[in-house]
């Protein structure tokens, strides 16, 4: 019988363990749920991992950690999804609730708020930080549509507004459900880099058609521009960091990469009508998101639609279903993060004490 040699066993095993670690060894994920692509209990829904599962929970296609320590999230075009959508996700969705599951998702102790909102008290936060460092491994390459602002890209943060037909009952204009910021990446399958972008949803009923989400561009192009962004934008597997802080009404955004020099900043009042240049938009709620319920999403939120659908959301991208088939065919989207960070907003203009 032959042995292995004991210094060949120890890196089997080490390389074994390595694999063996779930995301919530490295993550603190006690204050988040995940959305995966999947209905793998058949039950017609699509699949979440629950605050009290999520710390021994990995799956080997969609989220996992790599062999350098990084969380990845996969979502192929086609594949299950949430019944409010066409895209498919490997994402996290905020529950301030943590495991007190006596608490309803869409209780305002299981979201934030902003300070103007008038129940602002009995949210489990005003306001709240989320900071990543990621990169984005690939997008989809193969669309119908390839004019279709959605075509190639994938969307690695968010703040979405809580959908709530009561809220929607009481006429003030809240409780749509949209989204006051998504975080894009794109990259055209003929250029060398892609462009970070990040977009606010004016926030109207959905039949309202005005309701539109209005792009910022951080480093390249923003969805509607097919030029090649050059140096000027993020390639694949470069890493940048974002910062989303909501600190009191005001949204301050931070983006980074390893050059100092390219840092981008905005800022823009979630709870009035004046966009993040400063301009009054006379066509958004003049209250903003000021009635709403939010939270913070993180993860890979796969913009290739395989709808054909007149509509721009749906650039009719390829994919079969079958995993295999589609990884090997590049119709899926998959982001791996170094870090994700939820924290309580801080007050970016405050002075320090002496």
């Amino acid at each position: 019988m032959r042995f292995l040699s004991a210094s060949l066993v120890l890196a089997l095993l080490t390389l074994s363990v390595a694999y063996a670690e779930n995301p919530a060894d490295k993550f603190d994920l006690r204050f988040w749920k995940l959305t995966l692509p999947l209905d793998e209990n058949n039950d017609g829904k699509v699949d979440e991992i629950k605050v009290g599962s999520i710390h021994k929970y990995s799956h080997p296609d969609f989220f996992y950690l790599d062999q350098d320590g990084y969380l990845v999230f996969a979502a192929p075009n086609k594949a299950k999804t949430t019944a409010s959508s066409s895209n498919t996700r490997s994402e996290l969705r905020q529950m301030l609730r943590g495991k007190n599951t006596r608490i309803g998702t869409h209780d305002p102790k299981n979201n934030f708020a902003l300070k103007a909102h008038r129940g602002s008290k009995s949210f489990a936060d005003i306001g709240g930080q989320l900071e990543a460092t990621l990169k984005v491994l690939h997008v989809a390459r193969n669309a119908t549509h390839v004019n279709k602002k959605p075509a190639y890209s994938v969307v690695v943060g968010q703040i979405h507004a809580d959908k709530d037909q009561g809220v929607i009952n009481k006429g003030k204009g809240f409780g749509w459900g949209n989204e006051p910021i998504k975080i894009f990446y794109k990259k055209w399958p003929d250029h060398d880099t892609g462009s970070v972008f990040w977009t606010y949803e004016r926030n109207l009923e959905k039949t309202n058609p005005d309701r539109t989400d209005i792009a910022y561009p951080v480093w390249g192009n923003t969805w509607e521009n097919p030029e090649d962004p050059g140096e000027k934008g993020i390639a694949l597997g470069q890493l940048f960091n974002y910062n989303i802080n909501v600190h009191g009404n005001i949204m301050y955004l931070t983006f980074r990469t390893a050059d100092p020099s390219q840092t981008v900043k905005y800022q823009i009042d979630l709870s009035n009508n004046v966009d993040a240049y400063g301009k009054v938009d006379e066509k958004d709620h003049p209250q903003g998101y000021s009635g709403d319920a939010m939270y913070f999403k993180a993860g890979a939120y796969n913009q290739c639609s395989t709808n054909d659908d007149p509509a721009m959301w749906y650039p009719a991208c390829a994919g079969t279903g079958d995993w295999t088939t589609d990884k090997a065919n590049g119709d899926y989207a998959s982001v791996a993060f170094r870090r994700i960070q939820l924290t309580r907003s801080v007050d970016p203009v405050r002075k320090p004490v002496n």
